[in-house]
């Protein structure tokens, strides 16, 4: 019996003090949006420094192929779990499914994986981040104006939130959309866009971007042409500056749409929690959910001040 006890508490002993390994990849801050990722990642992690029990490996890439050497590094390093925001979806697809069939649990943040083999999959709701866009804005006009689409890079997310926006806008056959380009995340390829589309349309009632970004480079095209009166702006993500200027009642920016890069924040907390084995309140089931869609939150004057991180660097 003594021996017993003594082998249990060494057992005891030995899982108090486990140490978990976490590596957390993502791509480098290359736009506003990736940016907060990065420092939201940096965030969460800083929120473990007292837990001995936790230990991350944060790696960052410019493109794909640096991306799948870190993670080959992480998985020779032995981590237990690991936390993907993919560069791009096809080339991580291997390497990601490679992790999980080793036993690493592994979180898929935004962009997916070409594969059904993770163990849980985070990501904003891209189609109510756009379809919101156009019925705020379809609301604002009555029915009746004409738009623009100022889109990010063409992908998969890109085509949900424009289809999405274009949905909400299908009981207004009023309002047309007189215009449609590419602004690829960037404020300066945004202010470039608009600036054309300006000299084009005397008359534009609203503009839509996919992002917080590219509305920066919409604004400042219009006081370049002195046209930033009268005109419906809306962008999307919660960009601190874009929150300011909502909680401050921006005569343009009048209301944002949640898609918050501090989901990454989310997907690592619910790594430790998996690894520890705990569930998440006010669940009944025991397991964290496989597929979690984040809710596109409407940041208006009222509630802006609830979204607004001013350390974050987005």
């Amino acid at each position: 019996m003594r021996k017993f006890l003594v082998i249990l508490l060494m057992v005891l002993t030995l899982v108090a003090f486990a140490k978990f390994k976490i590596g957390v990849a993502i791509p480098a801050a290359d736009h506003g949006w990736t940016a907060g990722m990065v420092w939201w990642a940096k965030y969460a992690i800083n929120q473990y420094k007292d837990d001995p029990s936790v230990e991350f490996y944060l790696v960052t890439a410019k493109e794909p192929s640096e991306q799948i050497a870190q993670i080959q590094a992480l998985l020779a390093k032995g981590i237990d779990a690991l936390v993907l925001n993919p560069y791009e979806s096809a080339p991580l697809t291997p390497i990601a499914v490679k992790a999980f069939r080793e036993g690493v649990y592994t979180v898929i943040v935004d962009r997916g994986i070409n594969s059904e083999e993770y163990n849980t999959y985070i990501a904003g709701d891209n189609y109510m981040y756009g379809y919101l866009a156009g019925k705020y804005i379809a609301e604002k006009l009555e029915g009746k104006g004409n738009v623009v689409i100022i889109e990010g890079i063409p992908c998969s997310i890109n085509t949900e939130r424009v289809n999405a926006f274009k949905d909400a806008l299908k009981p207004y056959p009023g309002i047309k959309i007189i215009a449609q380009q590419p602004g690829y995340w960037s404020r300066e390829k945004a202010f470039e866009v608009m600036q054309n589309i300006l000299t084009k349309f005397p008359k534009i009632d609203a503009v839509w971007t996919g992002d917080d970004d590219m509305l920066h480079g919409v604004i400042l095209a219009l006081k370049q042409a002195g046209r930033d009166k009268d005109i419906i702006l809306v962008g999307g993500a919660g960009e601190k500056n874009i929150v300011k200027m909502i909680m401050e009642g921006h005569s343009l920016v009048q209301v944002d749409f949640t898609y918050p890069p501090n989901m990454i924040a989310t997907a690592i907390n619910l790594a430790v929690m998996a690894l520890k084995g705990e569930s998440l309140n006010g669940f009944y089931q025991k397991g964290i959910p496989r597929k979690i869609i984040l809710s596109t939150e409407t940041i208006t004057k009222e509630n802006a001040k609830d979204y607004y991180y001013p350390e974050s660097v987005f």
